[in-house]
């Protein structure tokens, strides 16, 4: 079993699972977002926060591929970037840190250690671009009726893979990574792994190749 990790590119956001790619809970502000959702295309909204934050910031998400195929996804950015993280009980977030919105393994790749394998890819990135720490706002109770999407990844996610709790709350707690305590010597032996399959192979032959069709029924 063969497992990558790509850089969120305006080409690889279509191997986003179908409701995260047309999601913008995250990229607008609360009434923006509604109202994008009502009258607007979102999947347009989407593209152009993630086209802005790639020219103005840099890469602002990674995804995971099992064997060709898309296996699971996070994105982060600075705060400024993400409206809708002022709009939590337990914000602002912490100005030396970037912020995880998303998180998310398909299910039938679930408990394969994508989900760490995903966030030391973020820090990896991070570090190399001189941020401290990652912050994340988690659901402390993610079984429980909610008006709010399916995007907020649960707090024992974030804790299994080395997040602390540094403002408690009993729904939406923020949870912190420390980036120089994030990489064990194991992931960089994987990156140095990666870079070197990257170098003897061109992007185009690392793309997935898979029937259209199928690509977009696994997905739905």
């Amino acid at each position: 079993m063969s497992r990558r990790l790509v850089n969120l590119t305006l080409d690889t956001l279509e191997d986003l699972p179908r409701p995260c790619r047309q999601c913008v809970y995250w990229e607008l502000d609360p009434v923006s977002a509604e109202r994008a959702c009502a009258t607007g295309d979102p999947g347009l909204e989407k593209e152009a926060w993630v086209s802005q934050t790639l020219l103005e910031w840099g890469s602002c998400g990674k995804l995971a591929y099992v064997d060709g195929m898309p296996a699971g996804f996070v994105m982060y950015a600075p705060p400024a970037y993400v409206p809708r993280g002022m709009a939590f009980p337990t914000s602002p977030v912490s100005a030396d840190a970037a912020l995880l919105t998303t998180a998310k393994v398909v299910p039938a790749f679930a408990g394969g250690g994508l989900g760490r394998m995903l966030v030391q890819g973020v820090a990896r990135d991070l570090t190399k671009r001189g941020v401290k720490a990652i912050e994340a706002f988690g659901d402390a109770k993610p079984d429980e009726i909610s008006e709010e999407p399916a995007c907020i990844a649960p707090v024992d996610f974030f804790l299994s893979v080395g997040f602390k709790t540094v403002r408690p709350h009993p729904r939406y707690p923020r949870l912190r990574l420390e980036l120089r305590t994030a990489l064990s010597w194991k992931s960089d032996v994987e990156y140095a792994l990666e870079k070197l399959l990257g170098s003897m192979s061109p992007e185009t032959l690392l793309r997935p190749v898979r029937p259209v069709t199928a690509t977009r029924s696994a997905e739905n």
